[in-house]
């Protein structure tokens, strides 16, 4: 059973003339099921100290063994010459559990990763229909934005769509294009969606859902935010991107 499947049948879908009282409590519960289908993603090595390091947020989908990700947060440990173990991260404080994971599909356009983990499934997350998606529109996301720092702990954010912007505009003058820029306009550009909340670089690949629902709409990107990691800690813009759902189906297609 789906985890959409799951809140339909407990009763969690909100209805029309909902308090913000009860509009919070729905969140708390869709938090509390979405939780076990939101892991981190990192690396291991035996003999590395810490062994185990963090590098982004993934959420389940699927048959419970599929992780979608950011390509960002997984090509660093795909490309170490230090034959790092790509996976999965589990649990809390000092239980977590780290699991290995292939990499079976990457998206660079859309800075997409699909993994397969090793061992039991677990929760699923459903990805809804993005193109349904309006301004205006309140959403949820829940990450690690702190990695394994204070242990591995779900972080949630509400946020806003307020805006569906193309993922790169056009510079007012030539003298403000640089390469990266130039590169970005040569491609075909797509949509992506601006949220009015604050996402911290550990928090790449977390799932943007729909708050009553659990439905899965985007995944959260920090490629897109201004600065350094560590200007984005000290001094964050206060608006986060997320890539739409819409292009997760292909990932999925892909054998």
């Amino acid at each position: 059973m789906t985890l959409y499947q799951i809140l339909l049948s407990i009763g969690l879908v909100a209805l029309p003339g909902f308090s913000l009282a009860q509009a919070g409590t729905e969140l708390a519960r869709v938090i509390g099921a979405v939780k076990p289908s939101i892991v981190g993603i990192g690396s291991f090595q035996k003999l590395r100290s810490p062994a185990v390091i963090f590098a982004g947020t993934g959420f389940v989908v699927g048959d419970g063994l599929t992780v979608l990700t950011n390509a960002h947060v997984v090509q660093e440990i795909i490309n170490s010459e230090q034959k790092d173990v790509l996976g999965i991260m589990i649990g809390a404080q000092e239980s977590v559990q780290f699991r290995s994971a292939t990499l079976v599909a990457l998206d660079l356009e859309h800075d997409l990763a699909r993994l397969t983990i090793v061992g039991p499934a677990l929760p699923a997350m459903q990805v809804g229909d993005s193109t349904s998606v309006l301004e205006g529109q309140a959403m949820a996301f829940t990450g690690f934005p702190l990695g394994l720092v204070l242990g591995l702990h779900h972080v949630t954010h509400r946020a806003l769509v307020s805006a569906i912007t193309p993922v790169v505009l056009p510079s007012m003058s030539a003298r403000q294009l640089n390469q990266r820029l130039i590169t970005q306009l040569q491609k075909p550009l797509y949509t992506v969606f601006q949220l009015d909340a604050t996402a911290y670089p550990g928090s790449s690949g977390s799932p943007l859902y729909d708050p009553e629902t659990g439905l899965v709409y985007g995944v959260i990107n920090m490629v897109y935010v201004k600065g350094l990691k560590e200007s984005a800690i000290t001094n964050p813009s206060g608006i986060t991107y997320a890539i739409p759902a819409s292009f997760i189906k292909p990932m999925l297609d892909r054998k």
